[in-house]
């Protein structure tokens, strides 16, 4: 075995960029550890835990970058460090015509008509910087997280005095001027805005408007936290009333994971009040209010699109609605035993994730997850699954100094093939997330593996259904026909939607008792 550590002084890049090559680098030949991340105390736990840690890495500071390759051989170390070097030079040359500022400050100087600052930085720095760029008049997309309720309060408050928006902090979708920000998908430009605290349901509520023929005007994040009691809903509140003034918006969604009672409340009381239809989607247990004028309600993402389509004037007989497949879902249940009776689902996106997990509540008890909001049904042990299992593995559960799922797929790999082995497991459901910053092939990367849990269950004479949905549109890279197909050609079942696949991974173990 032969390690070879390299620490760079006073050398940053964005936790998006080392990421994407420290996942590039664990995929070179003889790898066997690859990581490139800064020298934060989180990042140095990492290594700790990795048996990587050493003294020269332990003094590394939080500007200093951090580069641990293992392999067999100093060849191969020395052949992927070059390659490493050449990722950075790849991405420095691919945007040469950018200019570089030491300071939000001195680029907004230099480029007054700027509007906008994106902020992908520690987390220790990320309040200070956001602060910097509202207190020079500029918009602010907040991607980094570990930023504390305090700090992002204060932040929310200076925004609104100022009349800009303050999306974030852990904001990773957003859609302005018909541009994606971080995580988004291609959708034709329309008369509908998105308000979401929840990146993969603004993704999935976007995409979904687009198939039923709709369109985006703006799509604003929020953070996951701003529908919280601390804050208060500050943001979503001042995006509601930057759409009610936007022209080119006349119907507005929001979607949320349940929020608290209160804020709840006090945002609804605005949505009422609202000139423009607005559409409430906040997910969880508990039915929806009844419609009101120009205030309806919506259960799960898919309604949630199709009110606001209705809403901006499209013929509900012009689409295809994809009704559940109900000879499909009885051909599933003839498959498997009695004794396979559990879903086990794993998510790259947190909010198709709690969708999946919120369409099994409705018929069973026994769910579990990470992100449970019953304390009682959160998973004790991560590594293991209980009955009905979600996993949301974009969560800081599994990403704390690791790349996101939908950007290296390792983590959901090995748990695929971990539940297929479990007789009692009848489904395994999977999410697949197209468009603007996610993998370059995120069906294809997970082939391999779920042919191998397919071939895992046959060796045991069992039946295992693989439940996958690609969220994307027509118009998105790579192709979501493409996507889908190679899906079909391993076996695995695919959903049009969100809200179809929760209903139907729960319907296909359904065994005809109320839980």
């Amino acid at each position: 075995m032969s390690i070879r550590i390299i620490v760079k002084q006073n050398t940053w890049f964005d936790s998006i960029t080392l990421m994407s090559i420290s996942t590039k680098a664990n995929k070179l030949p003889g790898v066997e550890q690859a990581f490139v991340a800064m020298g934060t105390e989180m990042n140095k736990g990492i290594l700790k835990d990795l048996g990587l840690l050493t003294p020269e890495l332990e003094a590394a500071k939080n500007g200093d970058l951090m580069m641990v390759i293992k392999s067999g051989s100093d060849d191969t170390n020395q052949a992927t460090l070059q390659a490493i070097e050449e990722f950075f030079t790849h991405k420095d040359q691919s945007t040469h015509h950018e200019a570089r500022y030491a300071t939000i400050a001195s680029a907004k100087a230099h480029i007054p008509e700027s509007n906008l600052a994106m902020i992908s930085v520690n987390g220790l720095y990320a309040a200070r910087e956001a602060r910097q760029a509202l207190e020079n008049g500029l918009n602010v997309m907040l991607f980094s997280d570990n930023v504390s309720l305090e700090d992002e309060l204060a932040l929310k408050q200076l925004a609104h005095d100022k009349g800009l928006l303050m999306m974030g902090p852990d904001c990773g979708t957003a859609i302005i001027n018909g541009t994606a920000l971080c995580f988004g998908n291609a959708v034709r430009r329309g008369s509908i805005g998105i308000i979401g605290a929840s990146g993969t349901g603004s993704q999935e509520v976007s995409v979904r408007i687009h198939e039923f023929g709709g369109g985006i005007s703006q799509l604003i994040g929020t953070g996951g936290r701003d529908l919280s009691e601390k804050i208060g809903g500050l943001m979503m509140l001042d995006a509601l009333k930057m759409l009610e003034e936007d022209e080119k918006t006349a119907v507005i969604v929001l979607i949320s994971k349940p929020p608290a009672p209160a804020v709840a409340h006090k945002v609804l009381e605005r949505a009422r009040a609202c000139s423009k239809p607005v559409v409430v989607c906040f997910l969880g247990r508990n039915s929806p209010p009844a419609d009101e004028a120009g205030l309806l309600f919506a259960r799960a993402t898919k309604e949630a699109a199709l009110k606001a389509v209705l809403l901006s004037g499209i013929d509900e007989s012009s689409l295809d609605l994809h009704p559940l497949n109900w000879p499909l879902i009885e051909e599933v249940r003839a498959r498997l035993t009695p004794q396979q009776k559990y879903i086990r689902g794993l998510f790259c996106g947190g909010t198709l994730c709690d969708e999946a997990m919120f369409a099994a509540l409705e018929k069973y008890d026994d769910v579990y997850s990470n992100i449970q909001p019953d304390p009682t049904k959160r998973l004790q042990d991560l590594n293991h699954s209980v009955a009905h299992t979600f996993l949301d593995f974009g969560d800081d559960d599994f990403t704390n100094g690791k790349p996101h799922p939908m950007i290296d797929p390792t983590n959901r790999i090995n748990r695929l093939l971990q539940e297929a082995r479990d007789p009692q497991v009848g489904v395994i459901v999977m999410d697949f997330v197209l468009g603007f910053g996610s993998h370059e092939d995120p069906v294809g990367v997970m082939i391999d593996a779920i042919k191998e849990a397919k071939a895992i269950a046959a060796r045991e004479q069992r039946p295992l259904e693989i439940l996958g949905y690609v969220l994307g549109t027509d118009l998105d890279t790579p192709s979501l026909q493409q996507q889908c197909q190679m899906l079909t050609d391993a076996g695995v079942i695919w959903a049009s939607s969100s809200t179809n696949t929760g209903l139907l991974a729960r319907e296909f173990v359904y065994q005809g008792e109320k839980a």
